[in-house]
């Protein structure tokens, strides 16, 4: 009785330790999670405040980039328009030159290679010519035959006519078999179709020694010595030489630019490489009387004649790009390429600084610059030369000008105009 109370005595005094040692942790816990509760607050609100103050901060720096805006002093002026495209250098003529007679090749010539050029009527390559000669000799033979047939006929149709008259009959005879009318008519269509056949054979026999049939660069072969041929198989791709044409494709206010007073024949145009180092002189060929379905433009044609001719050759498969001096137009600013903005605008600071927008097309482009109708009226105006994305119509800005105005300009394009009238005159 008295160990059982006692083990009962040491079982309630380890739970009670176990019990206050459960209190103290989570009391601890407790006053840790309110100390770091209270912290928290404190250390959130010093972020946010640095948060605000870093966006001021940036407002202001934003606001004072902005203040300093280039402008450029315009006015308008008369400027010369510039048609300029682009195109690719396409001879005149591509021929898929065939074969005209079926045989196997027996020769090639050297000069009959890819790349290189060959004149008219250079011999390219020859075929066998057995069965054509045979040919030629029986186109002979036959109208050897064929003429002494007509011969014979002739003499039978004299007899007749002089056996018709002395029977003493008059009149016709009732059939034209009596005087061999018809056997005459059949010997002489004979005699033709066999002449025509002797043609024909000996037109063969010469189509066995292929030649060229301009003069032209070699784009690609077909054949190879020992190749057999049938009537149509393509011998080789060729390109005409004497001239190549360049399509330009025109916007309806690059046709309204082009010079009116003159004849088209009298058109001259620049060619460039894409490089810009090498130019050709191209004079304008011919315009299409029609809207091309791919690019809803109607194109002017130019011709530059024996091009491999040139100080600096132009291939076939060139792409230039076509400058054309235009007609003078009147009352146009000349700006920048960068005061366009991407939506096709240009923008204007007034005396007060307020920046004022307005849309705008380019009449015409040249040299990096772009000549547009006047926006807005006035002598001088203050024309933003790279207006950002971030602009609003009304924001006061500080203009900064940056470059001298368009009547200087003006001026100094008249002096290179008649500079370049005078290079001319003197190299004609």
């Amino acid at each position: 009785m008295k160990t059982t109370l006692k083990k009962s005595a040491i079982t309630l005094t380890i739970t009670l330790a176990a019990a206050s040692s459960i209190f103290a942790v989570v009391a601890y816990n407790g006053s840790q999670m309110a100390q770091a509760a209270q912290a928290t607050p404190a250390k959130a609100t010093t972020k946010n405040e640095d948060i605000i103050n870093w966006q001021a901060m940036d407002e202001k720096a934003m606001q004072q980039a902005l203040s300093q805006v280039g402008v450029q002093l315009t006015q308008a002026a008369s400027y010369q328009a510039q048609i300029i495209g682009y195109g690719e250098a396409k001879p005149r003529y591509e021929l898929a030159f065939a074969s005209e007679v079926s045989g196997r090749v027996e020769w090639l010539s050297d000069a009959f290679e890819v790349g290189a050029t060959v004149k008219e009527g250079e011999l390219l390559a020859k075929l066998d010519t057995t069965s054509y000669e045979q040919a030629v000799t029986q186109a002979k033979s036959d109208v050897a035959s064929a003429t002494q047939a007509l011969l014979e006929e002739q003499r039978q149709g004299e007899q007749a006519r002089s056996e018709w008259q002395r029977s003493g009959l008059t009149g016709a005879p009732n059939s034209p078999l009596v005087l061999r009318e018809p056997q005459l008519a059949s010997a002489q269509a004979k005699l033709a179709n066999a002449q025509q056949a002797l043609v024909k054979a000996e037109e063969d026999l010469a189509n066995t020694e292929i030649r060229a049939p301009f003069d032209s660069v070699v784009v690609s072969r077909d054949i190879q010595p020992g190749s057999y041929l049938g009537i149509g198989t393509n011998l080789a791709t060729l390109y005409s030489i004497d001239r190549f044409e360049i399509e330009i494709p025109l916007s309806e206010q690059q046709w309204a630019n082009l010079p009116q007073h003159d004849d088209q024949d009298q058109w001259t145009a620049t060619l460039t490489n894409s490089t810009g180092d090498v130019e050709w002189q191209a004079s304008v060929e011919r315009s299409y009387q029609y809207v091309t379905q791919q690019t809803r433009q109607r194109s002017i044609v130019l011709v530059v004649d024996k091009p491999l001719e040139q100080e600096q050759p132009l291939f076939p498969g060139t792409f230039v790009s076509a400058t054309i001096q235009g007609d003078d137009v009147d009352n146009l600013w000349q700006l920048p390429a960068s005061a366009l903005s991407q939506q096709g605008e240009i923008w204007t600071v007034d005396a007060q600084g307020v920046l004022a927008k307005a849309p705008a097309s380019p009449v015409f482009e040249r040299q990096q610059h772009i000549y547009v109708e006047p926006t807005q009226a006035g002598d001088a105006v203050q024309v933003v030369l790279r207006p950002l994305s971030n602009f609003k119509v009304g924001m006061k800005v500080s203009p900064t000008l940056m470059q001298e105005s368009n009547e200087a300009q003006a001026a100094q394009y008249a002096a290179d105009k008649a500079s370049a009238s005078l290079t001319e005159s003197g190299e004609g």
